[in-house]
């Protein structure tokens, strides 16, 4: 059998049993049509009966000195072992070329963070004379100093808040609840926006244990959390690409930087894996050898200054 038969059998496979839609079917035939490309140009005797690791592998370096992206070159080995395993599987084959291929791992980008300072400032541009100024630097502050989602934050309750015992509880991903300790400067701000705002709100039915709430007494929603952050980052000034998640990163990066245990930073993140917290000790070593690279003597930074 040639290429195409392989092919179509294949397809079949992908929309009967495994249900696929016709998009991500589209995907997968795409990466399989960049390999055969490749086998064509190399050799038109070459197919998946004869086709061996090596050329597997000079195909992934083809791709590379092509430009395609180690993100990328992960999806189509992802879809080069789905095509082999199962012609392995329905017989068509004795051996899987394609077992031991590995694509270079995708680089993890690392997240903006903001300094104290830009905290400081985005937090001190906001206008406490309007209604909702102070309920929005609450909702900024905890946000720091919490590192909560924005999920997390919308849906907080009023009998979540421990305040006498310095806690908040909070349901994460999954709907598994956490205790996060709340600062002092959070719980007062909070506070405020009780005493200035909510308290002279007709709140909706449904909305009576929300903590965070709209001039309508209602729940904010996510839209509502991602424009507040965008117009007080333009009002403060600051100039990165900044979304609500970003007080996040910085709460734990500065944790980290400050020395705290990356178990404990896992906890109060809420991250399943502790694999997933260790991005912040990446973040946490590249303000390092920025720091270096600005202040030793003897680095190129340095110099060129």
């Amino acid at each position: 059998m040639d290429w195409t038969n392989y092919i179509t059998h294949y397809k079949a496979f992908l929309k009967i049993e495994k249900a696929l839609s016709d998009h991500s079917i589209e995907a997968y035939m795409d990466d399989l049509n960049k390999l055969i490309f490749y086998i064509s140009a190399v050799d038109s005797n070459i197919n998946p009966e004869n086709i061996t690791s090596q050329q597997l592998n000079e195909f992934l370096i083809w791709c590379t000195e092509l430009g395609v992206s180690p993100r990328s070159q992960a999806r189509i080995v992802s879809g080069i072992k789905s095509f082999f395993r199962y012609l392995l599987y329905d017989d068509l084959m004795r051996a899987d070329p394609s077992e031991l291929l590995e694509a270079p791992k995708p680089g993890r980008k690392l997240p903006v963070v903001l300094t104290t300072v830009e905290i400081d400032r985005i937090i001190g541009s906001i206008d406490l004379s309007k209604p909702e100024g102070h309920r929005n630097k609450a909702i900024l502050e905890i946000l720091y100093s919490c590192g909560l989602r924005v999920s997390e934050l919308i849906n907080l309750r009023i009998t979540n808040l421990f305040f006498k015992q310095g806690f908040i509880k909070v349901s994460g991903k999954g709907n598994k609840e956490r205790l996060i300790p709340i600062s002092d400067k959070a719980i007062h701000d909070i506070e405020d926006y009780f005493m200035q705002m909510r308290v002279h709100l007709e709140i909706t039915k449904g909305s009576e244990n929300i903590v965070f709430l709209n001039r309508r007494g209602a729940k904010l929603t996510r839209v509502m959390i991602f424009t507040l952050v965008k117009n007080t980052v333009i009002a403060a000034g600051i100039q990165k690409a900044i979304s609500p998640h970003t007080f996040r990163h910085s709460f734990a990066t500065h944790l980290v930087e400050g020395g705290a245990d990356l178990r404990a930073v896992q906890e109060m993140l809420g991250h399943e894996s502790i694999l997933t917290t260790e991005i912040y000790t990446h973040l946490d070593r590249e303000y390092l050898r920025e720091t270096i690279q600005t202040y030793h003597p003897r680095s190129a930074k340095k110099n060129r200054a």
